[in-house]
């Protein structure tokens, strides 16, 4: 089966639909034809310049450019889990937090994909080791943030019960334990409902991609199935180490919860 290419012309017609869904934003007041237009416009400037990097990235196969790209894909992923939080963990501990709990989900497992199951020679190959990466960052990211994100506004929101727990004589791992349990349980959502609608309400990207590029369709279901358990686990790794490492920082070793180190809500 050849792959039919798409010219511009095909790009243009299905960019067309955009503009007539930011017509009906303008008609309905809803305020969001700017965003569309200029995020439209943002994803393409993206996705071109990556496709420019990867044609080159493929074409040398050097370990120190997928090093590098893969760096440069963490810290932008870090970035995004981070920013996402209405209360952040302020400062470079923040920062770096994302960072290491995208680096449990997606590093760990996508190493461990390319060396002990799909086993190709040399693990770092660009075109296995670039994309599988991406998938993991790009899925396990939401779960994080979630679960992140609730973790300080609960906090927040509960410090007087927390504080209380504290003043009897409770460590801060017995006082937020009911929390950090819902907040995790939170972050897993996401992967949860993705598994159970796939193949029956949706058929994921990756399995799609591959059909229509001519794979045949129980091999792309193989390597589906082998991608939404990389996920499924590093989601499941990623929340609970991020959790965890955000009590390591919101409590301090006399067991007193400091949020002080939170920014403020951004809606005041």
């Amino acid at each position: 089966m050849n792959i039919i290419s798409l010219s511009s012309l095909d790009l243009a017609i299905a960019a067309s639909l955009l503009i007539v869904l930011s017509l009906f934003s303008m008609l309905l007041s809803l305020g969001l034809e700017k965003k569309i237009i200029l995020l439209s416009c943002r994803m393409t400037a993206q996705l071109l310049l990556i496709g420019l990097v990867l044609r080159y990235l493929f074409a040398s196969g050097s370990l120190f450019l997928v090093l590098s790209m893969a760096t440069v894909m963490l810290l932008a992923a870090g970035r995004e889990v981070w920013a996402r939080q209405q209360r952040k963990i302020a400062g470079i501990s923040g920062f770096t937090l994302s960072i290491a709990a995208m680096f449990v989900s997606s590093f760990s497992v996508t190493a461990l994909a390319l060396t002990v199951i799909i086993r190709v020679e040399p693990w770092y190959t660009p075109q296995y080791a670039i994309p599988l990466l991406g998938m993991l960052l790009g899925n396990t990211m939401t779960g994080i943030s979630l679960a992140m994100d609730k973790m300080t506004d609960q906090l927040y929101r509960q410090r007087g019960v927390i504080e209380q727990r504290l003043l009897l004589g409770q460590t801060w791992q017995e006082a937020s334990r009911d929390l950090r349990s819902d907040c995790m349980r939170t972050g897993m959502i996401p992967i949860i409902n993705s598994m159970a609608a796939a193949g029956l309400v949706s058929l994921p990207g990756m399995m799609t991609g591959q059909i229509l590029s001519g794979t045949p369709p129980v091999e792309a279901v193989k390597y589906q199935i082998l991608i939404m358990f990389l996920i499924a686990a590093g989601t499941g790794f990623g929340v609970i180490s991020a959790i965890w490492m955000s009590g390591l920082l919101l409590f301090d070793k006399r067991h007193r919860l400091r949020l002080e180190i939170l920014t403020p809500h951004k809606g005041g």
